[in-house]
Order: C-alpha cells, then structure tokens, then sequence
C-alpha cells in the first residue's frame, strides 16, 4: 500500500489574530511531493487555524491521488499541535462550538479516505510547515502595509 505523510501546521498572529495554514505532503521516503499554505483571515485562534491546516491537507490529498485511488493510500498526518491530535484520536473531548464545527469536518472528510493516522510530532519536526504558515503570514502582512 503506498502511504504519504502530512506535515501540518496552523498559527495565528495574536490569538486570536491574523492566521494562516501551511501543509507539507511527503511520499514515504520523506520526500516532498506538494507544498500549500494559505492565509485564513483576521480573526483566527490557533486551535481553529491547526484545524484547517489538516482540512487542507485533506483536501489537497483527495485532490491529489483522485477520489477513487485515495482510498488505497495510507495517510500519516504529522502535527505539532497535541490537542488537535488528541482531539481527532478521541482522547480529548471538543467543548468549544467553532472546534466541533472543524472537527466534524475533519470527520466527515476522513470517513472518505483510506486509511488514516494522526499523530503528534515535536515543533523542530515540522519547521517546513512552520515555514510555510509565517511565509503566507508575512506576505499578507506586507500587503496590508502597502496600501
């Protein structure tokens, strides 16, 4: 079975403040296969931006291997982030409205794929991702200032 593994990642400037999402996927050699990241808005906290970094991934991977083949690929999403992990393993419950809201769409685009793991990775383990969320960040941050 092939697998692919997910790097994610989602901060916000503030919490909640201005917020983007980067997204690494890998084959499992650990090659870099797709790199995305994206800014999200004003308003974010971190736990809501690490929720849509992995809906991205998940979407980006559909989109990537087809609606069919993605089925017989193993998925590893790699986070930083323990609670969201924790959250969508079932170890913690989601009390807060706007994370169940993310977390149901987490579930109901996992429900679609293959198999699928989550797991939880120290900080220096995703510095790509990392990166990617600071790039989009800084790229909006210096937009806003030149206007």
């Amino acid at each position: 079975m092939e697998k692919i593994i997910i790097y994610t990642d989602g901060g916000a400037r503030g919490n909640p403040g201005p917020a983007a999402v980067g997204v690494v996927i890998c084959d499992e050699t650990g090659k870099t296969l797709k790199e995305y990241s994206e800014y999200l808005g004003e308003r974010q906290t971190n736990n809501e931006a690490e929720y849509q970094a992995v809906i991205l991934a998940l979407k980006k991977a559909k989109a990537l291997y087809g609606k069919e083949k993605i089925k017989s690929v193993e998925i590893e999403i790699r986070s930083d982030s323990e609670l969201l992990v924790k959250q969508i393993n079932g170890q913690y419950k989601v009390a807060e409205p706007r994370m169940q809201a993310l977390f149901m769409e987490v579930w109901n685009l996992k429900v679609e794929l293959g198999h699928i793991r989550f797991i939880t990775i120290p900080r220096e383990q995703n510095k790509e991702a990392d990166r990617l969320v600071n790039e989009a960040l800084d790229v909006k941050s210096q937009k806003a200032t030149l206007f």
